[in-house]
């Protein structure tokens, strides 16, 4: 907990103590919460963070929660927090659409496992959120009927990055505190770190993947974004653990959260590859390097690192999540073709050149990576990067109609998430700071695979570096 002046998000511990005290109930909030669903849909640009809601669903749970604090049986310290997922995820009852206009014909029947254990938490959730058309980019943008652009709550006429933009967007406008993504090349880190909040991408495996569509079964993690690292813990421990259903996370050790709360950061070593540090904007550089300092001065040491081989690693992690991805979409691409985006089009069309090659390559290279990180692991205990090298891209005219495609911007905006999706190491993303032109700038944390414990304590230290939270353009207070 950090005293904060100013402007502050309301996180999972406000909602508690909301409801703790009888101030409200979760029936209000839920039925705040449609109010504001039904506000932002009408606003001047639509905010687009949650693309699917249902009013009778939403006060179902939030009623059967305002039951367990009035009986004192409350099931977890999820019980009544409003949380939603990205639309790759299975959620009874609704589309399961994945940004497209073609899958999802019909409702939901079977939860995937995150969404049966936020239920089982006693969570709220209240909608699906919108996403990059099938993950494939990392804007946001989304030009079909029924996903439409959503807006950056810091500047609606910017982007909120991708894929699981609504899920950030719904966070940082204060619909929910929690909202889960999936990250196969930043896909939860991007958007975090474009609408200023907080985005974790567990270790490959941690949190079950199952009932989400398996675009990419190499790359991708799953994990939550919130308005704070010690939210993100929270939601974490819930989540992090083997599901029968996920062979690959069946072998994992027990998820802890050993020492994150330790009062500084001694005896911690961060690894920095200066060179690759500093491929950024330099407001983005500027911001970084302080954080770095402010974490030296809790205790921590600097060392340098050498990140071997990177420009290998990215052009493989392309080949991998990309040639995954062709072959997982084959059927659609064939049947399909007409009702994608033209983004998606181009990206799959370009994905069908790679060979089984290429595919055998990018795999041996993946093996090395994996094997000069366990080494680098064995002198540091995380890595530290710019989460993105820029700020959020702003939205043109045509994005609305034709949306947008810009290789050099998705090779950029994912330079400092590869490594993490193409090893399966854990990412943390934290915001730090502004832009002059008022948008978030955040730090990444990596660590050793299943160490998301130190990723979390030393996220709580970074989250005290910055002196003020901004308050974004477009924020609903639920708890008002």
């Amino acid at each position: 907990d950090s005293a904060r002046n100013g402007f502050s998000f309301k996180g999972i511990k406000d909602y508690l103590e909301c409801y703790r005290s009888g101030k409200l109930t979760p029936s209000q909030v839920g039925k705040n919460i449609i109010a504001q669903l039904e506000e932002c849909d009408k606003s001047t640009p639509p905010l687009r963070a949650i693309v699917q809601w249902d009013r009778e669903q939403i006060m179902l749970m939030a009623e059967a929660s305002t039951t367990r604090y009035r009986n004192k049986c409350t099931l977890s310290c999820l019980d009544g927090i409003p949380v939603c997922l990205k639309e790759e995820f299975k959620v009874v009852p609704y589309h399961h659409r994945v940004g497209t206009v073609y899958l999802g014909t019909q409702p939901e029947t079977e939860d995937a496992t995150v969404a049966k254990k936020l239920r089982e938490a006693g969570a709220i959730i209240i909608g699906v959120s919108n996403m990059h058309e099938l993950g494939t980019g990392t804007t946001g943008c989304n030009p079909n009927r029924y996903h439409k652009i959503p807006r950056n709550p810091y500047n609606p006429n910017h982007f909120t990055g991708g894929s699981s933009s609504g899920s950030a967007a719904a966070v940082a406008a204060g619909l929910c505190p929690v909202a889960i993504g999936t990250d196969g090349g930043g896909s939860v880190r991007i958007p975090a770190s474009f609408c200023g909040v907080v985005g974790l991408k567990g270790t490959f495996g941690r949190i079950s993947c199952h009932g989400s569509l398996p675009l990419s079964y190499s790359t991708v993690s799953v994990g939550p974004i919130c308005t704070s690292v010690a939210d993100a813990a929270i939601v974490y421990s819930i989540l992090a653990q083997p599901d029968l259903l996920y062979p690959y996370g069946l072998k994992q050790p027990k998820a802890t959260l050993s020492d994150m709360c330790a009062p500084d950061l001694k005896g911690l070593k961060l690894g920095v590859d200066w060179t690759f540090f500093k491929a950024c904007d330099a407001e983005v550089l500027s911001a970084c390097e302080k954080a770095v300092k402010h974490l030296q001065s809790l205790g921590a040491s600097v060392v340098e690192v050498s990140l071997p081989e990177m420009e290998e690693a990215r052009v493989a992690h392309m080949i991998c999540i990309l040639s995954e991805m062709r072959d997982f979409l084959q059927p659609d691409f064939n049947k399909h073709f007409h009702r994608m985006n033209l983004e998606t089009r181009a990206s799959l069309a370009l994905a069908s050149q790679f060979t089984a090659l290429d595919y055998i390559k990018a795999n041996r290279q993946r093996t090395r990576s994996i094997r000069f990180l366990q080494e680098i692991f064995s002198t540091v205990n995380c890595i530290l990067t710019p989460a993105v090298p820029c700020t959020a891209p702003r939205i043109y005219e045509s994005d609305l109609v034709t949306g947008s495609s810009d290789m050099s911007f998705t090779v950029r905006s994912i330079r400092f998430m590869q490594l993490g999706n193409f090893t399966g190491i854990p990412g943390l993303v934290v915001p730090i700071g502004y832009s002059t032109a008022g948008f978030p700038i955040s730090l990444q944390v990596m660590a050793k695979w299943w160490d998301e414990a130190v990723l979390l304590r030393i996220g709580l230290k970074l989250e005290q570096f910055r002196d003020q939270t901004k308050k974004p353009s477009i924020y609903y207070d639920i708890l008002a």
